[in-house]
């Protein structure tokens, strides 16, 4: 067990360890020959960023999944986004749990900071219930694809196409088999109009998406919603926005144009759903991005930035950095010292924290986008849209990532990794804490706005 005692590892730190070992025992694994349809094995870059991509759950690929990757090497990829899903020190503790060892406070605690709990208390009954929804969950997912898979491919490989394909939906992770020779990279384009495909694909991301502490007031109050918490409340009314809104304008707006003219009513209803949903960093897409206008591909960018809920399977600055902002803005039309919602009051420092993850991302989103557009010579949205799926662990992509350079890649590891992570999980850990001053100096007030 990776838990030692070492008192100056903390469970930040641990976390970023966690995720940095399993990236690079992907790698070395899918570097082997066995990986490749080749037999060559991938070089150890391809392969860095394939397990970077895997282990943060994001879905950017620099070579067809289905066309370059052997059987084993799927399946490096497919454990590897379980695990990244779920959360390496989470599955470390499951195996532990399994092989019947005691769970000290040490591991409790890193437990609690892994999956965003509120507290240290029942985070072991926490984990089992996370464990045992999540396989229910993607059984059930992986049970309705078969049904449409396995008539059309066959029994083993139906199978195989189907339980890949939710376990990466539900990890909201957007790896995809569906690529063929000559044809790559066509993610779920095939099923546009398949309404099994889409609502089993779209559920997955969603529940995967809504977070463990959500998932926990479901079971405790099943749909009594004034008794859930005010974050499983502020989750669900913000994820709901953010897919209804703009599923209505890509339908009313963008399905309208003349390069959708090909599709039925019922596709376009079905597109609009689920290019609404996919930003929320599942990185599925199931009608050609590269022929979307631009005003629809700046609303998924910023869809993806704003991701999922904490302590869930999506990437993102989550939605309740979101709705800590729009509450804040609520506030000062209002002239309200608080930032209040569903008769609660939220603490000041929910705000600060916000700021600074907002700040964080937003920043490395911009600078990771002009860089690439400067190293590459590419358009600053494209390159911000690839920006926006990496930091936002999401996947789509305009068809620019497996043309990018040395460096262009690195900065997508990096910011897939920061994505995943989580923004102040990496600034705990790399910075170190400059220690509580008791005094406090004197107030004065400035201008804004």
């Amino acid at each position: 067990m990776f838990f030692r005692k070492k008192q100056q590892l903390t469970p930040a730190r641990i976390i970023l360890i966690g995720f940095a070992l399993l990236i690079l025992a992907g790698a070395l694994l899918l570097t082997m020959p066995i990986s490749t349809r080749d037999g060559q094995g991938a070089s150890f870059f391809d392969a860095l960023f394939t397990a970077t991509s895997a282990t943060c759950v994001t879905g950017l690929v620099v070579q067809d999944t289905a066309q370059y990757w052997s059987g084993f090497g799927q399946a490096v990829i497919i454990v590897l986004i379980q695990i990244g899903g779920m959360g390496v020190v989470t599955v470390a503790v499951a195996i532990s749990m399994l092989a019947g060892r005691r769970i000290g406070l040490k591991e409790r605690w890193v437990m609690q900071e892994s999956i965003s709990a509120p507290q240290v208390g029942g985070i072991v009954r926490r984990t089992r219930f996370i464990l045992a929804a999540m396989l229910l969950l993607e059984g059930a997912g992986a049970l309705l694809l078969a049904s449409r898979f396995c008539p059309e491919m066959g029994l083993f490989r139906g199978l195989w196409y189907a339980v890949f394909h939710a376990v990466s939906s539900f990890c909201n992770a957007g790896f995809d088999l569906m690529g063929a020779a000559g044809t790559p990279f066509v993610s779920l384009t095939g099923y546009v109009g398949d309404p099994l495909v889409n609502l089993t694909v779209m559920g997955l991301i969603i529940l995967g998406g809504i977070g463990f502490l959500t998932w926990g007031d479901v079971r405790q109050h099943k749909w009594h919603l004034r008794a859930y918490c005010l974050q499983s409340k502020l989750v669900l009314v913000t994820t709901a926005a953010l897919i209804l809104v703009p599923a209505l304008f890509f339908f009313c707006y963008e399905f309208q144009l003349p390069q959708w003219d090909g599709l039925t009513l019922g596709e376009k209803i079905l597109g609009s759903l689920f290019q609404a949903v996919t930003p929320r960093t599942a990185g599925y897409n199931t009608v050609d991005l590269t022929q979307l206008s631009g005003p629809t591909r700046m609303i998924i960018t910023l869809l993806m930035l704003v991701g999922g809920a904490p302590g869930s399977t999506a990437g993102g600055f989550k939605v309740t950095t979101l709705a800590v902002f729009l509450l804040a803005a609520r506030a000062v039309f209002r002239r309200q010292e608080d930032l209040q919602s569903f008769g609660r009051r939220l603490p000041t420092d929910t705000l600060r924290s916000a700021a600074a993850i907002l700040m964080a991302y937003v920043g490395l989103f911009l600078l990771g986008g002009l860089a690439i557009s400067c190293v590459e010579g590419v358009a600053l949205d494209a390159a911000l849209f690839e920006t926006a799926s990496a930091i936002g662990t999401v996947g789509l992509t305009l068809g620019l990532t497996p043309e990018l350079g040395g460096v262009s890649r690195i900065i997508l590891i990096f910011l897939m990794y920061f994505g995943r992570v989580g923004g102040l999980t990496l600034i705990y850990a790399v910075l170190p804490d400059s220690g509580a001053v008791p005094a406090q100096l004197p107030q004065e007030r400035i201008t804004v706005g």
